[in-house]
């Protein structure tokens, strides 16, 4: 059956997705199965999803919706219809001056409380992989998270549900006509749930027992409080519908109440001698009003160990020792103050190795947490090349977890678990613990399987916990959830997804599965493929960061692909391996724009972008390798050529018209599918002669080299007549004071930026040990600093010492690169000065200012200048990557629109960035001039 022609029937053939790359990408989650779908589709309105319900019951083929693929259990992948939501359901709306927010399912957590920010709320539910996970799953999985607990988790946050049924029937428990409709046109679900409501409150058993369950974190089969939680039937289902894992309907729309987001925090590291230990402190923490207590093994913590920042303590700790990370947090001072105060005083009672060092620096409490978040996937990278990594999440009552723990590690010695890892949130008694069996024969899947049987037994029979706390039940615990709830529970929520879903189209397997070996089939794999991937568990916390996400593919699914190429080789399948990788050209390749944003949301600090980097140096044939380095050798003809072609260009278009270039280049591109294309914003090169004629005239006591980057050097001509980047860099330099020297010999070198992208390595290394035995003439041999004009140059530069030679990272070890945003910040900003501030203004924060964490100096300079300054919510990298914009513009296109969007909304007075390519993509997105912020300070700065 060719499904994908008949999905054209109810959705256009672009949103349909049958390639084999797609279907491959697609095929995993951040859990551990893999099930490769049929089809991938992507509808846009209520109507497309009523008819894909249609065609899934007319074909029997299944349906599954994932939006961030983030769960954890096995319940966002499919052997049928992958919904996939990521792209077009991302609509919110603050409601109530932002106690409610309204939102839909394709929109991330991490963005909504962007929105809720300048409100001082949040949403409840505040899951480590937040800034990734989709709302749609953080409320098909009823998270929780950090500091929600069981009171402020998605089930008991929401206000208001709109969702639809299988049959097409929509209903908003918003809309007081729907509670009427509901039972006339769905009277035996109706009655169903009416009646089940009162056989609970009939039976005290099973009453307090729904009661006893729900008081520790539970997502273990279906949500049955909502039966003695609420009255109506409609709001009973539509409680179901959180944490049923997309099993019951779709969740086209949600209200949620939001939580506050207090202003004041104060954490710590507190260590153990032991985990037994640190249990015990958990009461008496809680009781001193700590809102969030996070347990860290010392597994887990070796973990981490290396990362920059942490405690120096942490790499002596015993290696019984174990952590809890505490943060209070209030809403002035004066109460954190006290709260720290009064837990400092009683500390000495609890048995710690170190006595507590609690800070309230912004940027250290989000380390704290980047940390912990990161957890999961940081032991996951640690583990050996080829396991699979599989995490589980069970809950006990508080007083009792210390012995759980106990229980549950003398389990991972029984089964030789050696390296197995325990962490989670302790102050709830919920725990995550991490192990890495490898899956290369069938008594290793029994070893696994006996494990967890024992488990099961343990959690529910001797502590009366929960299997999963969090997670979400999927297929990983679908075999025992009669286990835990019992028969008659158990036999409820069979009757509801029957009277639901009778023909068990709607993500059939999870959470109700017959099939008690379900937990351990299509288990996925983690094949050794690449050494700058290995360390990958497909955590997807990288995918929102990704400029190529919304139109081929992301760096998780790059990987999966990668790994999917492994398999197909091992196996011997050439005539698929030959077809994916074909496709993987455009899609992985072509399309990336080696950014390495994705490494700044990567735990472990995967970079994608040097993995393609990589790929694309084993692609270039020896010809195409010494053509470029001909041209780094050549590289001030190379710049002259490309200068006149750009005047030249230029001219064409006042002599033909000013799309006549664009006309040409389009028309050699279907010829020449590497023909860059011209756009509206490349303008003639600006005049080198101020340059030229200041170049070499140092000053005795100058305070910086200014060196122009080649950027600069050909397209830094200011918009609508001003003068160029270069010009202007001078003219803010010489009202700041500041004796600058431009080099002499700054023409025919450059940051090698341009080759390192394209993976010529050769190329790259010439022109990198140019640059610094340039640099160092210029400097006086390191001692004068050196201040590029773009940032993405800057940061190159700062990060080329791998390809340097012995002598010349001597050189680059002695000398000190500004960014041009440091250079204003550090240097410019502080010297005495009458300005005149510019009204409203919004910033662009390129890539590479958040790579160098700078991007906190680039806000406060602007802020400096300009008496408001907007950062939107959806600033992310613009695709440009240099040249890659004029290559393949579909992807900036594509990068640049949910922030074009949100700019767009106001009219602002000036628009900022700090790297020419960067400023062309976003003005011609927005449709307005966007501009160094050289020029914010050049127009204030008397």
């Amino acid at each position: 059956m060719q499904i994908g022609k008949q999905l054209e029937a109810i959705i256009p053939a672009a949103r349909i997705k049958t390639r084999l790359i797609d279907l491959v990408s697609y095929a995993s989650d951040a859990g551990f199965y893999t099930l490769t779908p049929q089809a991938v589709v992507q509808p846009v309105n209520e109507q497309e999803v009523i008819a894909l319900f249609k065609f899934s019951e007319a074909n029997n083929i299944p349906l599954v919706f994932r939006t961030g693929g983030t769960s954890l259990s096995g319940q966002s992948i499919t052997d049928g219809i992958l919904v996939d939501l990521s792209q077009h359901w991302d609509k919110i709306s603050i409601e109530n001056s932002g106690s409610e927010v309204r939102v839909q399912p394709g929109i991330t957590g991490g963005m909504v409380n962007s929105y809720l920010r300048k409100h001082k709320k949040k949403i409840g539910p505040d899951p480590a992989s937040i800034n990734s996970a989709m709302m749609g799953g953080i409320l098909s999985n009823n998270s929780s998270g950090m500091c929600c607990g069981v009171k402020q988790n998605s089930y008991h946050t929401v206000k208001y549900i709109r969702f639809i049924l299988p049959d097409g029937k929509v209903f908003s428990t918003e809309n007081e006509a729907d509670y009427r409709r509901f039972e006339q046109e769905c009277g035996s679900l109706y009655h169903l749930l009416k009646n089940t409501r009162q056989q609970l409150l009939a039976d005290a058993e099973l009453y307090n027992k729904i009661r006893s369950k729900y008081q520790i974190k539970n997502t273990v089969g279906y949500a049955v409080n909502s039966l003695i939680d609420h009255e109506h039937p409609l709001d009973i289902l539509a409680h179901l519908l959180i944490g049923a894992e997309g099993t019951l309907a779709f969740i086209a729309e949600t209200v949620m109440n939001t939580v506050p987001e207090y202003p004041f925090k104060s954490a710590a590291l507190l260590y153990f001698p032991d985990i037994y230990t640190a249990c015990q402190a958990i009461v008496p923490l809680t009781d001193a009003g700590a809102r969030a207590i996070e347990l860290m093994d010392r597994a887990s913590l070796h973990a981490i160990e290396h990362m920059p920042n942490l405690p120096a303590v942490i790499k002596g700790l015993p290696e019984q020792a174990s952590c809890l990370l505490v943060e209070f947090q209030e809403d002035t001072y004066a109460e954190i103050e006290q709260k720290v105060n009064d837990f400092l005083q009683q500390a000495e009672t609890l048995a710690l190795l170190h006595a507590p060092v609690f800070t309230s620096i912004p940027q250290e409490l989000e380390y704290y947490w980047k940390i912990r978040k990161g957890l999961f996937p940081s032991v996951g990278a640690v583990r050996a090349s080829g396991s699979t990594v599989i995490l589980e999440d069970v809950a006990f009552p508080v007083p009792k977890l210390g012995d759980a723990i106990l229980d549950l590690q003398a389990l991972f010695k029984k089964y030789e678990y050696n390296n197995a890892i325990i962490f989670g949130h302790a102050r709830d008694g919920n725990i995550h613990f991490l192990i890495t069996p490898e899956f290369n024969s069938p008594d290793e899947v029994t070893r696994y399987d006996r494990f967890m049987l024992e488990v099961v037994d343990m959690v529910v029979n001797k502590y009366d916990g929960a299997l999963k706390a969090e997670h979400g039940t999927g297929r990983n615990m679908a075999p025992f959830v009669q286990t835990e709830w019992g028969d008659g529970i158990y036999a409820i929520m069979k009757q509801i997804k029957e009277a639901v879903d009778p023909a068990n189209l709607l993500n059939p397997g999870v959470i109700i599965n017959a099939d008690k070996s379900v937990h351990i089939k299509n288990i996925k794999p983690l094949p050794t493929v690449e050494h700058e991937v290995d360390k990958c568990i497909e955590c997807g916390y990288c995918e929102h960061k990704c400029p190529s996400r919304n139109l081929t593919t992301t760096p998780r699914r790059r990987i999966v692909i990668r790994r999917e190429l492994k398999k197909m080789e091992l196996n011997g399948d050439m005539v698929n391996h030959k077809l994916l990788l074909d496709q993987y050209q455009y899609d992985g390749m072509d399309t990336c724009a080696v950014d390495g944003l994705c490494a700044t949301a990567c735990p472990v600090d995967i970079n994608t972008g040097e993995l393609i980097k990589r790929l694309r140096r084993e692609n270039h044939s020896p010809l195409a390798n010494k053509v470029a380095l001909t041209v780094a050798r050549n590289f001030g003809i190379a710049m002259g050529a490309a200068r006149f072609a750009l005047s030249a260009g230029n001219v064409l278009n006042k002599v033909f018209g000013a799309r006549a270039m664009a006309n040409v280049t389009t028309a050699f591109k279907r010829i020449i599918p590497a023909m860059p294309l011209w756009t509206e914003q490349l303008a003639s090169p600006p005049n080198l002669n101020p340059i030229k004629q200041s170049r070499g005239k140092q000053p005795q006591d100058a305070e910086v080299i200014y060196y122009p980057s080649c950027i600069s050097r050909m397209l830094g001509s200011g918009v609508k007549g001003k003068k160029s980047v270069m010009d202007t860099f001078m003219s803010v330099s010489k009202k700041a004071g500041i004796k600058v020297n431009i080099p002499g010999n700054v023409f025919g070198s450059c940051c090698s930026q341009i080759f390192s992208s394209k993976g010529y390595a050769d190329a790259n290394k010439y022109m990198a040990n140019i640059f610094i035995e340039r640099m160092w003439e210029a400097s006086s041999e390191g001692k004068i600093r050196i201040v590029i004009d773009v940032s993405s140059c800057a940061y190159a530069i700062k990060n080329m010492r791998q390809n340097l030679s012995e002598a010349n990272q001597y050189k680059f070890d002695s000398m000190t690169i500004l960014d041009c945003v440091d250079y204003l910040h550090d240097v410019v900003m502080p010297k005495p000065q009458n300005i005149s501030k510019k009204g409203t203004v919004v910033l662009h924060p390129v890539c590479s200012l958040q790579k160098m964490n700078i991007q906190g100096k680039f806000t406060a300079l602007a802020q400096h200048y300009a008496a408001h300054v907007d950062v939107p919510v959806h600033s992310g990298c613009c695709g440009m990557a240099g040249d890659r914009g004029f290559l393949v513009p579909e992807l900036t296109a594509s990068a640049t629109l949910p922030e074009a969007l949100e700019v767009q909304q106001k009219q602002y007075d000036g628009y900022y960035s700090s790297t020419k390519t960067c400023e062309m993509a976003m003005s011609h997105a927005v449709g307005q001039d966007y501009e160094s912020i050289l020029y914010l300070l050049d127009e204030v700065m008397e």
